[in-house]
């Protein structure tokens, strides 16, 4: 996992529509929330719609978000930038929906699956990497944000985060062929 304390990777990516966004893009922001995520996971579909409520919520309290898509969209063509922008359109994404077509964003950042997140406090030092909440599809655990919004009230109070933070628990990235990271070996 990324260490806590990391300065947040920068990134120039495109959404569906070839419009570029890059870490500057959300400076002004209060925190800073990277979420890696696909559409074809089953982990993901399970919190789209709560996720888009959070998102909203918290932008309204200063909070950018933004999500990245690292997939192979070669065997995953459900993860291509045409679906992406599919389901930003009918979960009603507040935020950019980015991919990471070399796959570079999710080795800099460290991800392993989706969905994984990351907060970024107001200097952009990695403070949350972990999961959403408890909830998985088919465990009856309501979808909260629960452990998300615990990271985010802390460091919009001005206080720590708990260091002790669950692992997002999803699908994994799907790597193309030979592109695997050295963090997985």
């Amino acid at each position: 996992m990324l260490p806590l304390g990391t300065v947040a990777p920068d990134f120039q990516l495109p959404d569906p529509d070839g419009r570029q966004y890059s870490l500057a893009d959300f400076k002004e922001a209060n925190a800073l929330v990277v979420v890696f995520m696909c559409n074809h996971c089953p982990f993901v579909k399970h919190i789209q719609q709560p996720l888009a409520e959070l998102a909203r919520e918290y932008q309204e309290k200063g909070v950018a978000v933004v999500a990245i898509n690292s997939n192979d969209v070669q065997n995953y063509p459900d993860d291509s930038p045409v679906r992406m922008a599919e389901d930003a359109k009918k979960f009603n994404y507040p935020f950019p929906y980015l991919f990471d077509e070399d796959q570079s964003i999710a080795k800099a950042y460290r991800a392993a699956c989706t969905p994984d997140f990351y907060v970024f406090d107001k200097d952009r030092k990695l403070v949350y990497r972990g999961q959403f909440d408890d909830s998985r599809p088919g465990n009856d655990v309501p979808v909260t944000g629960k452990d998300l919004r615990a990271a985010l009230d802390s460091v919009l109070a001005g206080q720590s985060v708990d260091p002790d933070q669950k692992p997002s628990i999803g699908c994994n990235i799907k790597w193309k062929a030979g592109n695997e990271p050295d963090y997985f070996k």
